[in-house]
C-alpha cells in the first residue's frame, strides 16, 4: 500500500451531502497518516472559491467549512481543477486558503505513485 489516497468531489451546493460525506472521509484518511488530497473539479470545484461552503451543513455532520478547514490543518491537500474553476469564472484570487489550482496531469502522477482512490 502507497500511503497515498485522493478523494475526487464532483459536488457542492448541488449535492451537498455528497461534499460532506467527501471530507469526512478524507479527514479520516489524513488522520489515519495517508498523505491525502481533496480533487474538487466539476461543481466540486466551486468549493475552491472563497465563501462558497460556508452555509453548508447537513444533518449529522460538522458544517462542511469546518470539514475543509479541519482537513487543511491536518496536513491534507486540496487541489482545485485549473479549467473547472476557470469555467465558473474563478481565478486565483478567489481561490480558498490553503488550496492549489492544478491540471490532470498532477492528478494522474499522484494516481500512478499508487493512490487509493475515491469519488463523491
Amino acid at each position: 500500500m502507497s500511503g497515498k489516497f485522493l478523494v475526487s468531489l464532483t459536488n457542492a451546493k448541488n449535492d451537498s451531502d455528497k461534499a460532506t460525506v467527501g471530507f469526512v472521509v478524507a479527514n479520516a484518511a489524513v488522520a489515519s497518516g495517508q498523505e491525502t488530497v481533496v480533487f474538487l473539479n466539476v461543481e466540486g470545484a466551486y468549493l475552491g472559491s472563497k465563501g462558497y461552503a460556508k452555509d453548508i451543513h447537513e444533518e449529522g455532520f460538522a458544517p462542511l467549512k469546518q470539514l475543509m478547514d479541519q482537513f487543511i490543518e491536518a496536513g491534507g491537500s486540496v487541489w482545485v481543477c485549473s479549467p473547472c474553476f476557470k469555467k465558473r469564472h474563478f481565478n486565483e484570487e478567489d481561490l480558498i486558503e490553503g488550496a492549489t489550482i492544478v491540471g490532470g496531469a498532477k492528478v494522474v502522477e499522484f494516481l500512478t505513485q499508487g493512490a487509493a482512490s475515491i469519488t463523491y
